[in-house]
């Protein structure tokens, strides 16, 4: 299971993208909007300025897009929090290779998780911000 960094992530970006003209966005402010602590929220923010996806203005404080939503995929977010290696599923270290099961798992699974990173990251190069601002927007709309 992967942690809870890109929802978080995705919530943070969704609520600047909402309200960066009409209020200052703080760790604080996005702590009480996400549920999450204010420095487990500094630290993704560190991830998605470090990724180019935010800025944060110098003095005054407050978080900012810096690219526009159709420019930012679920890709570019996830990779952005998860860990560096982006390696999705990872085979377990020391297989017995005197057993036929241990000396072939990692030739006969890693191939097929392979393509199933390929195709999720394709997947998600497909969605983009917008379209989940759009999805938001729709939802609340609706209420």
């Amino acid at each position: 299971m992967f942690s809870s960094k890109l929802s978080t992530a995705v919530h943070i970006l969704l609520y600047i993208e909402e309200y960066e003209q009409e209020e200052k966005i703080t760790s604080e402010v996005l702590a009480d909007t996400t549920g999450v602590n204010a420095v487990n929220i500094r630290k993704i923010l560190g991830k998605l300025k470090k990724a180019q996806l935010v800025s944060v203005k110098p003095g005054v404080g407050g978080s900012y897009l810096a690219k526009k939503p159709d420019e930012i995929t679920l890709k570019m977010i996830f990779q952005a929090v998860e860990e560096s290696d982006h390696t999705l599923f990872k085979m377990h270290e020391h297989p017995n290779v005197n057993c036929p099961v241990g000396r072939s798992i990692k030739d006969v699974f890693d191939r097929r998780l392979e393509k199933i990173q390929v195709d999720m990251l394709s997947d998600m190069e497909a969605v983009k911000l917008s379209d989940l601002y759009q999805d938001m927007k729709k939802k609340l709309a609706k209420e």
